[in-house]
């Protein structure tokens, strides 16, 4: 009874900061562990309401969701949202950064607006190397009635949810890292939290169906195709694009896309293949796509995919374009927003680094591994508590100097328009996410950046998403918009890395207290480490 009272106490006091008039969802979560076989052997996975991969996020532009978490599992837990924005609200964006762990025995509810987005996206557990067991589900954000979309609607709407995957606990992998070593190459792939053969998708002889794919995976880019069927590609990451034909199509780790295909094939069952890219050995798994009349099982030769070939990505990723025309979330063209005309305000060079710190393999941007603070970095904002991490611990350049630890946090101004390039050094492919934003994908190439390489930006049709590669010995650029006042995680999303260091927080900040800036803080917040004991706000 109190539980109920309470998130009936919560969602009341929505209505004068989320408006009365946007429809809420509510979602109640049981977190527990459980034996999972994906890849033939008894593992201990992460199940939500006894599900692996998690339920479905199945929600309309501006809705209310009202997510209750029980954690059952035997240690704190938090789940994310990979590219929900939380506008305003960086408090429920579920890192460590913004919200204090759900304790084991404990319910935490996360509330939630997708104001002003479609598409598809996923979420996931942020701690530890809980992403490694589960936890992970698709979200999809379906556009408002008479809110035109720019393809029919679909005969069936899948969640593709593609990953790398060990057969080991992730209580091991975890002190694998902790003890200093790299992550060993993955054991398999999974579609759908299922090995080879596994998953099946049915559909009917000359219908056109919708595949949400997002690659949940922990450190692989991965190629996806369905065997003598061309994908259309229609949205990535919320932003519908040019409507682009391809055979097979790449999502690197952490990256959400929409593509349409016809089954207009002979009646049969094909296979769908997802292979590793840039990895040797090439690992390879399979699902079926299966004809309601179908005549026959699967046949033929797995089909191939790109392998090695950076060439080959690389131009397909500059070929994914925003549709300048078609609506988004509001009945205004996606075009209407130039980016090209407006004048960066900074530019932060992000360069991203391995090596060894008191003889432990350690990740770094700009030579600043990241290290948890004791206490959220949000918290210790609202609280304005000293001493939990510094503003500029962490350069806007290269430093050039060699690797040491630091709760790194940058500083950003609210409403500035910046431009941020990933340098990547290394050779081996970077993917990097931001939380709380889009953003626009102006360029990438090959080798050094320079000013120079301005020249070459698109500034007319670059697609938005929130999730960008950056291919080996490379750079990738990104304009951002900076209006969503917050405490906002920027990661790679290979998890090793991001576990071990290659993170920081970018700060927006105003000191505005206006609501239309920034929302307070929940009165449910968690309270934990030297937030422990305060008030949130009276209930």
């Amino acid at each position: 009874m109190r539980l109920h009272f309470s998130v009936a106490l919560i969602c009341a006091t929505l209505f004068s900061i989320a408006g009365a008039e946007d429809p809420y969802r509510f979602f109640n979560w049981n977190v527990t562990y459980g034996d999972i076989f994906p890849l033939g052997v008894r593992q201990t996975g992460i199940l939500i309401n006894g599900q692996f991969p998690g339920p479905d996020i199945h929600s309309v532009t501006n809705d209310n969701l009202i997510i209750n978490v029980f954690n059952n599992l035997d240690v704190p837990f938090l789940l994310s949202w990979n590219g929900v924005q939380n506008r305003r609200n960086s408090y429920e964006d579920g890192v460590y950064g913004t919200t204090c762990p759900i304790p084991p025995g404990k319910n935490f509810t996360y509330i939630l607006q997708v104001k002003d987005q479609i598409g598809s996206f996923y979420y996931f557990p942020s701690l530890d190397f809980h992403k490694a067991a589960g936890g992970f589900g698709g979200i999809r954000i379906l556009s408002r009635p008479r809110i035109p979309v720019p393809f029919p609607d679909p005969a069936g709407d899948y969640t593709v949810l593609i990953g790398d995957w060990y057969k080991s606990n992730h209580t091991d992998l975890k002190a694998h890292l902790d003890g200093g070593r790299k992550l060993p190459f993955p054991d398999g792939i999974l579609i759908n939290g299922r090995g080879p053969g596994g998953a099946s998708f049915n559909v009917e002889q000359g219908k056109t169906y919708r595949l949400r794919i997002s690659n949940v995976g922990l450190q692989n880019s991965l190629n996806f195709r369905i065997q003598n069927h061309r994908l259309k590609l229609v949205e990535v990451e919320g932003t519908h694009t040019l409507q682009t034909t391809y055979s097979s199509i790449d999502l690197h780790v952490g990256q959400s896309m929409s593509v349409l295909f016809t089954a207009d094939q002979p009646a049969k069952d094909y296979y769908i293949v997802v292979s590793s890219r840039f990895t040797t050995p090439v690992l390879t798994t399979t699902a079926t796509l299966r004809y309601s009349n179908s005549t026959g099982p699967v046949s033929g030769p797995i089909p191939g995919g790109p392998t090695i070939q950076i060439d080959w990505s690389l131009s397909q990723a500059r070929s994914i374009r925003k549709n300048l025309t078609a609506s988004g979330p509001r009945p205004n063209p996606q075009g209407s927003y130039h980016y090209g005309l407006i004048n960066t305000t900074r530019t932060i060079i992000l360069s991203n680094s391995a090596g060894q710190v008191n003889g432990k393999q350690r990740y770094a941007v700009n030579s600043v591994s990241f290290v948890p603070a004791d206490t959220p970095l949000k918290l210790a904002d609202y609280f304005k508590i000293g001493g939990v991490y510094r503003i500029g611990s962490i350069s806007d350049r290269p430093t050039g100097g060699g690797i040491y630890l630091d709760t790194s946090v940058m500083n950003t101004d609210y409403r500035a328009f910046i431009e941020i390039v990933f340098q990547n050094d290394e050779d081996i492919i970077q993917s990097w996410h931001l939380d709380g934003y889009n953003f626009f994908l102006v360029g990438m190439d090959g080798g050094q950046w320079t000013p120079a390489s301005r020249n070459g930006y698109n500034l007319r049709d670059a697609v938005s998403r929130c999730t960008t590669q950056v291919y080996p010995k490379s750079w990738t650029a990104i304009y951002v918009a900076l209006d969503n006042v917050g405490m906002w995680n920027l990661r790679s999303e290979n998890w090793a890395r991001r576990y071990l260091g290659q993170q920081f927080y970018l700060r927006v900040f105003t000191t505005s207290t206006s609501l239309r800036d920034e929302y307070p803080i929940p009165k449910n917040a968690l309270l934990c480490g030297r937030a422990s004991g305060r008030r949130t706000r009276p209930v």
